[in-house]
């Protein structure tokens, strides 16, 4: 930490004008209390003030490096008590040196000089003591900004560790499922597990990026979960019929990256999986209460027997709006005996 005080400007300007009110106050002792002249006031006023003001500034050296959190209390209280002493000490000397030289010929000056001394050494003391306390707060406030400061970028880097860990979730979790239902295709339907590795591998190229960026376009995220759909259907075929609906204007707004994709794929595994009839995928938007609301639904068979899985891709897309937008209330699901819905709100607001 430098000089509080002679690396900044303010802090110059401050201590001046603190030492100038120190003037008035000494100077106002000497005249009213101990009857000098108001010139020999105002000389020993300014004389006193500026050499102890000068001084004052090295007092700064023994606080940096007196530490109550590196010494014991004991060690730094008895270490400052010799330096208030040395430093009154020198303090007079100064003033006996300089005072004596210009009222030589001041027999009365001459003797308040020398009668003065005692006192003149208390305030040095008392000073000292009251400009080391200032350095100290100074210390303590720059070290509690600076603890601040590291706290901040310490959640920071711990937000964008977990951040990337939930969206690396994502791709090992699809891969997973893509690469048994390509093993399911291939003697099967040869062709439709060739075509559906290709899709993959398009898929995975388009998506690496995605995993860098917090936010994206809602744009870029519906291109995504088109590839993504491109490839189930090599599976599923006509059972899946994607209806979408968002405007032009809502494309615009940035969502978190690899968003959509985890929904469509919880609507296919619980969806079209588990039902023989084809099944409706819609995904819609609209703007409601400065939220950019997001909603995609899928009607199931409420007779068949619901696939288990680990809940990966909800839970992660909670924990990911909980994070980015510091609320904990983004995502809704609502179910009926044979349609479930999933509304994501994105605040607009963050646009602006």
């Amino acid at each position: 930490m430098d000089h509080p005080i002679l690396s900044n400007r303010s802090s110059l300007l401050a201590y001046v004008t603190i030492w100038i009110a120190v003037f008035v106050i000494y100077f106002a002792l000497l005249y009213y209390q101990f009857g000098l002249t108001a010139n020999d006031a105002a000389i020993d006023s300014a004389i006193s003030i500026l050499t102890f003001a000068i001084l004052a500034l090295t007092f700064w050296y023994p606080c940096k490096y007196l530490s109550p959190e590196k010494s014991s209390l004991l060690k730094v209280l008895l270490n400052h008590v010799v330096d208030a002493m040395i430093a009154s000490v020198i303090w007079i000397g100064m003033l006996r040196f300089i005072l004596s030289r210009l009222i030589a010929e001041n027999a009365a000056d001459q003797s308040f000089l020398a009668a003065s001394l005692a006192w003149r050494f208390l305030i040095g003391v008392l000073l000292y003591s009251v400009i080391a306390a200032i350095y100290y707060v100074a210390i303590y406030y720059h070290n509690f900004q600076e603890k601040l400061l590291r706290e901040a970028e310490l959640k920071s880097l711990v937000k964008e560790a977990e951040l990337k860990t939930l969206k690396f979730q994502i791709n090992p979790h699809f891969i997973f499922n893509s690469l048994n239902s390509i093993n399911s295709l291939i003697l099967s339907a040869p062709e439709s597990a060739s075509e559906m590795t290709v899709k993959l591998a398009n898929f995975l190229r388009g998506t690496l990026s995605a995993n860098d960026d917090s936010l994206r376009p809602l744009a870029e995220e519906i291109s995504t979960a088109r590839l993504y759909l491109d490839i189930e259907k090599v599976r599923f075929g006509d059972k899946i019929n994607y209806i979408e609906n968002i405007p032009a204007a809502h494309q615009k707004i940035k969502t978190p990256a690899m968003l959509l994709q985890p929904l469509l794929e919880n609507a296919i595994k619980h969806g079209v999986y588990e039902s023989l009839s084809p099944v409706s995928i819609r995904l819609q938007s609209r703007v409601q209460d400065g939220f950019l609301v997001i909603t995609l639904e899928n009607n199931f068979d409420s007779r068949s027997t619901p696939h288990k899985g680990e809940g990966v891709g909800l839970a992660n897309i909670k924990s990911r709006l909980a994070m980015i937008y510091q609320r904990g209330n983004l995502l809704k699901i609502e179910k009926t005996d044979d349609l479930f819905r999933v509304k994501i709100y994105i605040p607009v607001m963050r646009e602006a």
